[in-house]
C-alpha cells in the first residue's frame, strides 16, 4: 500500500501539518506507521480528503466572478469586493477567488471549467445564479452535490439588465453566423438588434 508523507497532504490541502495532526488526535483521520515508525496517510485517505475535505470539515470557499464583456471590466471588481465582505461576514475563509470575462451562455469559459473539473472547493460562492452561467444552472448544481460540494447564490434577485442584453447578443451572435455563415452574422445581429430597440421605443 502507498503510503503519502503528512507534510504533502497538509501542502495539498492548504492546511498547517499541526492541523493535520489535530485531526489525528479527533479521530478524523488515521495515521499509518512506516517501517522506521514514522507517520504517513495511506494512499486511500489521502485521495478521499483530496476529493472531498468535508469529511474532515475543510473550507475551501470559492469565488466566482463573471461580466459578459471587457465594457463591463469596472464591475468585476466591484463584484468582488462584494463577495469578499459576503464572506467575511459569513466567516466563511476564503480559498480562491475567480473573475472570469465572458458570455453567461458559453460553456467553455476556462476557469469555470478548470474549478469543476479539478474539483479543490467545497463551496462556491456567487452573487446572482446568472453570474455562474444563464442556461443549465440546474446541471451544474447537480453535479457539484453529487460531488458532496455546493453553491451558494448570494441574491436570488434577478441579475442586471445591461449584462443580460450582452449576453442576449451573443445568443443572436452565435445563431446569426450559424444560419449566414460568418461574414453576414454582424450584420443581420445589428439589423434584428435595431429592430428590438425600435420596438421597446
Amino acid at each position: 500500500m502507498k503510503q503519502i508523507k503528512i507534510s504533502k497532504l497538509a501542502k495539498d490541502l492548504n492546511v498547517t501539518k499541526a492541523t493535520i495532526y489535530n485531526w489525528h488526535k479527533q479521530g478524523k483521520i488515521k495515521f499509518v506507521k512506516s517501517s522506521t515508525n514514522r507517520n504517513f496517510v495511506s494512499e486511500e485517505t489521502y485521495n478521499k480528503l483530496l476529493k472531498c475535505p468535508k469529511s474532515c470539515n475543510i473550507e475551501k470557499n470559492v469565488i466566482y466572478c463573471r461580466v459578459s464583456s471587457t465594457e463591463n471590466k469596472s464591475n468585476l471588481e466591484t463584484q468582488k469586493q462584494r463577495l469578499i465582505n459576503y464572506c467575511c461576514a459569513k466567516g466563511y475563509p476564503i480559498h480562491m477567488i475567480i473573475t472570469e470575462i465572458g458570455s453567461g451562455i458559453n460553456d467553455k469559459r476556462d476557469k469555470l471549467t478548470k474549478l469543476l473539473q479539478t474539483g479543490d472547493y467545497t463551496r462556491i460562492i456567487v452573487e446572482h445564479k446568472d453570474r455562474l452561467t444563464r442556461l443549465g444552472f440546474n446541471y451544474i448544481n447537480l453535479l457539484v452535490q453529487s460531488q458532496g460540494k455546493e453553491i451558494e447564490i448570494v441574491n436570488q434577485v434577478n441579475d442586471d439588465k445591461e449584462d443580460l442584453i450582452q449576453d442576449f447578443i451573443s445568443i443572436i451572435t452565435s445563431y446569426c453566423a450559424k444560419i449566414y455563415g460568418q461574414r453576414r452574422s454582424k450584420r443581420k445581429t445589428e439589423k434584428l438588434i435595431q429592430e428590438l430597440q425600435n420596438d421597446q421605443n
